[in-house]
C-alpha cells in the first residue's frame, strides 16, 4: 500500500511539473512566428520619441486593442520606420491608447506591446 501512495504521489508530482513547463513554454514564446518579438531598450525610446515627435494620434476602437488578439479590419495599420529597429520592419504598428502596439500585417494579430 505504501509503495502505491509513493508511486501515485511521484506520478502527480511528474505530471504537475511537466503540465508548469507547458505553461511557462506558452506564456513565454510569445506571438508571432513562434517567437517573441525582442526589442532593445534604445528602440523602446525610439519608438516612444517617434510617437511624441510626430503627435501619432491613437486610435479608438470599440474593444481594447490588446496583445494575442487582432485588430479590427477598420484600423489602418502604419508601417514601422527604418530607425525602430531591422527585426522590426516586417511589422506595422498601431497606436492605441498611449501603447505602440506591434501587429503582424499578414494576420493583424498584435505580437507586441511597446511599454
Amino acid at each position: 500500500m505504501k509503495k502505491f501512495l509513493l508511486m501515485s504521489a511521484a506520478a502527480v508530482l511528474v505530471s504537475t511539473s511537466a503540465m508548469a513547463q507547458t505553461t511557462v513554454t506558452t506564456t513565454t514564446t510569445g506571438a508571432g512566428h513562434g517567437a517573441a518579438v525582442q526589442i532593445e531598450p534604445e528602440y523602446r525610446t525610439k519608438i516612444r520619441s517617434y510617437v511624441t515627435e510626430h503627435k501619432i494620434r491613437p486610435v479608438e476602437t470599440r474593444e481594447k486593442i490588446v496583445v494575442g488578439s487582432p485588430v479590427p479590419r477598420d484600423v489602418e495599420l502604419a508601417a514601422v520606420p527604418s530607425d525602430w529597429g531591422p527585426s522590426l520592419t516586417r511589422y506595422r504598428y498601431v497606436y492605441s491608447g498611449s501603447q505602440v502596439m506591434l501587429v503582424d500585417p499578414e494576420t493583424r494579430m498584435v505580437v507586441q506591446e511597446v511599454d
